[in-house]
């Protein structure tokens, strides 16, 4: 599996929800809406999830396997900083 394509958006007011982004698989198969999040100045990434009647959460989409969900979260959080750093150096100039 190679992630082919991410596509991030920065929230504009983050508290703990840093961004949103899409990611496409092996140039064919796209999931959105994972979040970055900051927890204890840690990010992480959730996967897309949906709201039950019950109030519970359940994802809608994720990885089988670490390997896999480690991976996607390099690939994400890496582009989260990329993309941060262009924002933070777009407002210092």
């Amino acid at each position: 599996m190679d992630i082919t394509e991410v596509r991030l958006r920065l929230v504009k007011d983050p508290d703990k929800l840093k961004a949103v982004a899409s990611i496409t698989i092996d140039g064919c198969f796209v999931v959105h809406d994972l979040r970055v999040v900051e927890n204890d100045d840690t990010l992480f990434v959730a996967m897309p999830n949906k709201r039950l009647g019950t109030g519970e959460f359940r994802d809608v989409a994720h990885p089988i396997n670490n390997e896999t969900r480690d991976a996607i979260a390099n690939i994400v959080i890496g582009k989260y900083k990329e993309e941060l750093a262009k924002s933070q150096a777009k407002t210092a100039d």
